[in-house]
């Protein structure tokens, strides 16, 4: 560079160095969502022919989330060409149009300006192939039929075809979406009668041909319809005061409350999934999905008639099977059959069997290698030890008899119990016998024991389980005495003196309360669950009553299934049958039990919506926050 250009580069950083730098103004911001100046054909057009749509804008705009939030109804078999373009929205239905049909393009609030990103909200475009725009509507909400949660994102759709058939083999005529709230509202629709489904749809297609998708539907039609009405509308002077309260006339289409109950059915694809020998002495398979009975294993080479004890899980989906005989279990592998029931193309269930060829990783000749090497180590220890005893005779040395095999034994109880807990024992193995004549159980009363009577049983759910009854009083002590060798294990196993100190929680750590239901029958089971929603006492209804005493303090939630089949427990629908999955019901408020204290709730009100039932504070789809316009106008100093 000459050092005339540096001279004059020099002078011109000085003068800019020395003038004063500021930041323009870019004025106040924008806080208005943008307005739709032209539509293409136009809002609510008629005898249209072609499917392309172009929306005009009075500035730039975007489209965020267009394939979760915008709709088009009736459903496209082809998937809409939707995009913005500067002040352009343009849409492009490549299916051909349906004549005398009305069709709808519902953007929710995907349409947002540019630069702020304002929604344009509740938008809907409309058009109609015939001669009139068709401008029913039906809404309410959908639900999981198990725990009443919002589901968020379920195809909800209408069938003017009534026959149970069109929700397998049709698609929908007219559809919408549910929001985070589970709401949903179908627009568009025509005078009539109309079957309402909601669909998972997993593939798409909208129509329920998977047995894995998530449906729901309605037992009664439903027919649309449109009333004048009138609501009220609140005019605020400020935040805090209301200017005035005017009544507002509108339109309402109804039904507007329409509640459907989501729900899986229970045929799933059954297969074993995974099988197990991690010992010699057991095998544990793992289905699927729950069994409805047991399958049939049988040895192959080998009979396993009386040969084992099966060990099954509450749902029968995993299997143990404990062998008694190691004459039958020392060999390294072993063929066995399974059959077992899975569903058909049709649904129907049909045996199947598995052969499985089950194989340890350790071989059996050396696990007796090295039981007898820890054998002769402990002889020799044994000796050693011995031979350093005064008196010791090496040619008489007393004879060694090997330590006997220990059962491991868990007990439930200690010092602090429930009046409502467990006394249970729990072994690592299946029991060969128990001697319940060594079980001795007292009542602990100034430093005296009195003989109590208990029953002790194994448990229902797990067969390495058992359990000790007794006529248990709060504020009460007890001890619990069981022999050695009370408990012997299918694999020789005996379990060592067990002593417990039990004590129970008085009166005054409890709560009650006292339940009445009105218009529910006796098949009705009433569950106290924490903020989890995991069930901590449960009781049948009696004449619309239930009692739980001996409740710890706490807050609560009450939820009642219907036990129509009297199982005890709740069950999924079947669409083929046109059965619904049975009925639950929320308490509408939490319970906060303080000790000392009876509750009464008489105020169980289960014709509520059903939408409207469960505590805001155990529902885990939470509604989004409401959307706060922004006004930063207010505070911004303009220069």
């Amino acid at each position: 560079m000459r050092l005339k250009d540096i001279k004059y580069l020099f002078l011109l950083l000085t003068v800019v160095a020395c003038a004063s730098i500021g930041r323009p103004d870019g004025g106040p911001y924008d806080e208005e969502p943008p307005v739709l100046m032209k539509a293409t054909p136009g809002q609510y057009a008629t005898n249209v022919k072609e499917g392309k749509i172009e929306l005009l804008f009075d500035e730039n705009v975007k489209l965020v989330n267009a394939f979760e939030k915008v709709i088009v109804s009736p459903p496209q078999v082809q998937m809409p060409e939707i995009k913005s373009s500067g002040k352009r929205v343009t849409v492009e239905l490549f299916d051909s149009l349906w004549p005398n049909t009305t069709y709808s393009v519902d953007f929710g609030d995907a349409i947002v300006d540019n630069n702020e990103s304002n929604p344009y909200e509740n938008f809907a475009y409309v058009f109609s192939t015939g001669e009139s725009v068709d401008t029913l509507a039906v809404s309410g909400a959908v639900l999981e039929a198990e725990t009443l949660e919002p589901i968020k994102g379920m195809v909800v759709g209408l069938h003017s075809l009534l026959e149970d058939s069109a929700f397998t083999c049709k698609p929908f005529e007219r559809i919408s979406r549910t929001d985070a709230r589970g709401r949903f509202t179908i627009k568009g629709i025509a005078p009539g009668k109309y079957r309402v489904y909601a669909l998972a749809d997993a593939n798409q297609n909208n129509l329920f041909d998977q047995k894995s998708e998530k449906i729901a539907f309605m037992d009664t039609y439903v027919s649309p319809f449109a009333s004048e009405a009138v609501r009220p509308d609140t005019i605020w002077r400020d935040s805090l005061t209301i200017d005035t309260i005017r009544q507002v006339r509108y339109t309402r289409f109804q039904p507007d409350d329409l509640v459907l109950r989501a729900f899986l059915e229970d045929m799933r694809m059954q297969y074993i999934a995974k099988n197990q020998r991690p010992v010699h002495n057991r095998v544990k398979l793992f289905f699927a999905s729950a069994n409805s009975e047991l399958p049939k294993v049988e040895g192959i080479g080998f009979d396993m008639e009386g040969q084992y004890i099966l060990e099954a899980s509450e749902k029968m989906d995993t299997l143990t099977y404990w062998f008694k005989d190691s004459a039958l279990y020392s060999a390294d592998t072993l063929s066995i059959a399974v059959t077992y029931k899975v569903p058909d193309s049709l649904g129907v269930y049909v045996e199947t069997c598995d052969t499985l060829n089950l194989a340890v990783k350790k071989k059996w000749a050396k696990l007796v290698e090295e039981e007898q090497k820890l054998l002769e180590d402990e002889k020799k220890k044994f000796l050693k030890a011995e031979s350093r005893k005064e008196g010791y005779d090496e040619n008489n040395p007393p004879q060694f008899v090997p330590k006997t095999k220990i059962l491991k034994v868990s007990f439930s109880g200690g010092p602090s119990m429930d009046v409502n807990g467990d006394c249970a024992f729990t072994f690592d193995e299946p029991l060969l016998s128990v001697d319940t004549a060594a079980i001795q159980l007292f009542s602990v009363v100034d430093s005296t024991f009195i003989p109590m009577e208990y029953v002790f049983r194994q448990s229902d759910s797990n067969i390495k389980e058992y359990r000790l009854f007794a006529e248990w009083r709060p504020g009460c002590k007890y001890r619990m005495v069981v022999d050695s060798a009370a408990f012997k294990g299918l694999y020789g196993g005996v379990s060592e003196k067990i002593v417990r100190d039990m004590a129970f929680r008085t009166l005054e750590e409890y709560a009650v309360l006292y339940v009445n239901v009105r218009g529910v029958g006796d098949d009705a089971i009433v569950q106290l669950m924490n903020a989890s929603e995991k069930v901590v006492m449960q009781e049948k209804l009696q004449g619309g009553r239930c009692s739980f005493y001996f409740v710890k303090p706490g807050t609560y939630y009450m939820r009642m299934l219907v036990d129509s089949n009297g199982n005890g427990k709740w069950d999924t629908g079947e669409y083929g049958k046109g059965l619904q999955p049975e009925k639950v019901y929320y308490y509408h408020h939490k319970l906060d039990l303080r000790a000392l204290f009876e509750y009464s709730q008489d105020d169980w009100d289960i014709n509520m919506p059903l939408d409207k039932q469960k505590p805001l504070e155990i529902t885990k789809q939470k509604p989004p926050k409401e959307r706060v316009k922004r006004n930063r106008n207010a505070t911004r100093k303009f220069k």
